[in-house]
């Protein structure tokens, strides 16, 4: 639970009255936005306030007659949904900077050169989303603002969200950490033995690739032999 020192005020007004919560402000923005975040963890406090830095409590009475309830969490979910955050200027820069981070993860982690097949670096897409002055906002989630960015620096560097197909074959011996880490990147498409190695063919987002390989070659010790196909 964030201290009251971190928290900031979320409010609704409605039929007359002011609602408001102390809340972490990361929590409650993800709350905000569908994320599964347990309620009681978002909140500093847990009451109901029409005049929260007076401290002066909303009375049972009138949530019961808004709300149709008078439990703190009932109304706290309806404060969250339908009303305002109230964020500091560092909060705001501090979650936009966090929330530009994520969308410069999803496109790295999707996205490929379609001239190359390869991998575009986060510094090259940050460095692209710049040069074509895209901002993220806090109005909509990361993901939602994924598909813009895209177009976005399309322009500036060659880039698209692709899927790409590896083959891999490694040793008997490392088999079954093989099936550990291709379920966790992507869907395996084929698969077989010859003799005594194994032969997968493994479909995943085309960012990742880099990322595979120096998994795969940690646990077999460099001897994982990989191979970009066509799909």
């Amino acid at each position: 639970m964030v201290s009251l020192d971190d928290a900031v005020i979320a409010r609704l007004k409605t039929h007359g009255h002011d609602f408001e919560i102390y809340v972490d402000p990361d929590l409650a923005l993800s709350y905000k936005e569908g994320e599964q975040v347990d309620l009681k963890n978002v909140l500093a406090v847990v009451e109901v306030f029409k005049d929260a830095s007076a401290g002066d409590r909303a009375s049972d009475e009138v949530m019961v007659k808004v709300f149709g309830s008078a439990d703190v969490l009932k109304v706290a979910d309806d404060i969250l949904k339908n009303g305002e955050l109230h964020l500091t200027t560092d909060q705001k820069k501090r979650m936009l900077d966090s929330r530009k981070k994520q969308v410069i993860s999803i496109i790295a982690r999707n996205a490929i050169n379609p001239q190359t097949k390869t991998p575009h670096p986060p510094g090259r897409i940050e460095s692209a989303l710049e040069e074509a002055k895209f901002h993220v906002t806090l109005d909509r989630s990361a993901k939602e603002q994924v598909e813009k960015a895209l177009k976005a620096i399309q322009p500036i560097i060659p880039i698209r969200f692709e899927k790409v197909q590896v083959a891999i074959k490694v040793s008997a011996a490392h088999a079954a950490k093989l099936y550990q880490i291709l379920h966790e990147y992507g869907e395996i498409k084929k698969e077989e033995w010859s003799g005594s190695e194994q032969y997968c063919l493994i479909e995943i987002p085309g960012g990742v690739q880099d990322e595979l390989y120096d998994k795969l070659n940690s646990i077999t010790h460099g001897e994982a032999k990989t191979k970009l196909v066509g799909k």
